[in-house]
């Protein structure tokens, strides 16, 4: 029987938290997370939002959290889109989902207005 590599992570380290310190170590700006929980048609439970001012960052940052949240957890997203473009980097891990924008992109989709009745706190 083969042992499992998911590291348990301890039980006062979310997985959120561990995004959004995956976010921190690379500088991520502007970093917030809304809390869905309490909306019933939410597609998620909890939306970590941050952006950078150029691609190459964005694409660090998403990297990062891919990496780091593996390293110790064990975790691997349910889906990744747009690491190639790194404009807007969605990472899924079904009950976090992480959005990861250029700069500009951010303040054109307004991802917190959307969705304005979540609890929102700002990180950073």
């Amino acid at each position: 029987m083969r042992k499992s590599k998911k590291q348990a992570l301890p039980l006062q380290y979310s997985l959120t938290e561990l995004v959004i310190d995956s976010i921190l170590d690379k500088k991520g700006e502007e970093v917030v997370h809304l809390d869905l929980t309490a909306l019933p048609d939410a597609v998620s439970d909890h939306f970590i939002i941050c952006h950078a001012d150029s691609t190459t960052q964005v694409r660090a940052i998403g990297n990062h959290i891919l990496e780091n949240v593996f390293e110790k957890s064990g975790d691997r997203p349910f889906s990744k889109e747009g690491l190639d473009n790194a404009e807007w980097i969605i990472i899924d891990y079904m009950d976090v989902v992480v959005h990861v924008f250029y700069k500009e992109k951010r303040y054109f989709y307004q991802l917190e207005d959307l969705w304005h009745d979540a609890v929102m706190k700002k990180v950073s």
